[in-house]
């Protein structure tokens, strides 16, 4: 089959490579039909080099049709439409059973003291072969395919693997209540939906901040009052003057690593990914080599005894947080990988339908052929050409 590999450091290709065989009876095997790039895959392009191999196949945002299933796999059939979370849960541990399905406890990848296997993410992860391919050999399959109906396009259910319940758990985890304001720092494509879902869930006004037009554009036509930083010159400000001197009532932060920061920081960064393998593993585990800007202004921006949702992903284990501070303003801060699954049942109901109260129509601006990924990492990572969101198509 064809797949997307990881070459090097801002370096990926489009190879002939094995295709996927069933190799445990929890186990399936799916046609892609549809697989989308996300801002996670860009950290591995950048970044986080020194945990893949050359020839990793990347993606984690997948749906398409079951080709075959293992002897223990009931719940799906050759035939079904499905969408894969990027996390793979066995639905009966003790953490499954909890509803925290990216902490599980079958698939957790103790050798590296992380949470639940993902698809396509590195050996910090499991270095489960990714989506970014024709065919995905999913495992614990008895568990985590999300069959979904026929009758509308792909891009209509995709992004429960990933996006919708990632944006579900960043609102319903910044404590959004009816009448509350809210900040969403970032507008990538789970800044989108986060701001969208909070005024879903009821955000009497929602707030969002980012530089980029195309990203700005699309968020004001769902009602979202839009700060531009590069013409603003204090986020938090601002946000305090739109909302009375208190601040937000929830913020989400949607960045992550990737944010701006200091020069200091973002020089780290770079020296970090350029280091050889085993150097670059251990300035990430003990020096603070994120770039702290979005997390700075979700701080500044929250009301005493706000909420602060972390969604955005960072790298290093050293960072330093403005603890005096969160202290004194009695701030709540929750953060982690979605837990995909369960978020499902809230969200499914909103897509089924003729009426699109998410608006999932308006998130992607470009699908390309997966033998364009290449092409299609560079225009999202450079945000060239109005890019949002990308869908490849194997």
């Amino acid at each position: 089959m064809r797949a997307l590999t990881w070459q090097g450091t801002g370096k990926v290709s489009v190879e002939t490579v094995p295709d996927p065989k069933i190799q445990d009876p929890t186990d399936a095997i799916v046609r892609m039909t549809s697989t989308a790039i996300c801002g996670s895959d860009l950290h591995l392009y950048n970044v986080l080099g020194m945990y893949l191999d050359r020839g990793d196949i990347l993606g984690h945002e997948p749906m398409g049709i079951v080709e075959e299933v293992g002897s223990e796999v009931t719940q799906i059939s050759p035939g079904d439409r499905v969408v894969i979370p990027f996390n793979i849960s066995c639905g009966h541990c003790w953490m499954c059973g909890r509803g925290l399905t990216a902490q599980c406890e079958t698939t957790q990848v103790r050798s590296q003291g992380k949470g639940a296997a993902l698809f396509g993410f590195s050996r910090l992860y499991g270095q489960v072969p990714g989506a970014q391919a024709e065919y995905l050999r999913v495992p614990q399959a008895q568990f985590g395919p999300i069959k979904v109906p026929d009758g509308h396009p792909d891009e209509r259910y995709l992004f429960l693997s990933d996006v919708l319940t990632t944006s579900w758990q960043a609102a319903r985890y910044a404590d959004i209540a009816p009448g509350d304001t809210v900040l969403v720092v970032g507008l990538g494509p789970i800044g989108q939906m986060s701001a969208r879902i909070a005024r879903h869930l009821g955000a009497e006004r929602v707030f969002a901040v980012d530089e980029v037009p195309e990203r700005l554009a699309m968020a004001g036509r769902h009602g979202i009052e839009t700060l531009d930083s590069s013409a603003v010159d204090d986020v938090p400000a601002a946000v305090m003057e739109m909302t009375g001197g208190r601040g937000a009532d929830g913020v989400v932060e949607a960045v992550g690593m990737e944010a701006h920061g200091t020069p200091f920081q973002a020089a780290a960064m770079k020296v970090a990914g350029m280091l050889p393998d085993p150097l670059a593993r251990k300035a990430t585990e003990t020096v603070g080599v994120d770039q702290m800007g979005a997390l700075r202004t979700a701080f500044a921006a929250v009301r005493r005894g706000g909420t602060i949702s972390i969604i955005g992903v960072y790298g290093g284990k050293a960072d330093p947080f403005p603890m005096l501070d969160l202290f004194d303003k009695g701030v709540t801060l929750r953060m982690g990988q979605a837990h995909v699954k369960r978020w499902v049942d809230d969200i499914l109901p909103l897509l089924t339908g003729d009426d699109d109260p998410l608006a999932v129509h308006d998130l992607v601006t470009h699908r390309m052929p997966l033998e364009d990924a290449p092409r299609a990492y560079e225009l999202f990572n450079n945000k060239e050409d109005g890019c949002v969101k990308v869908v490849l198509q194997p």
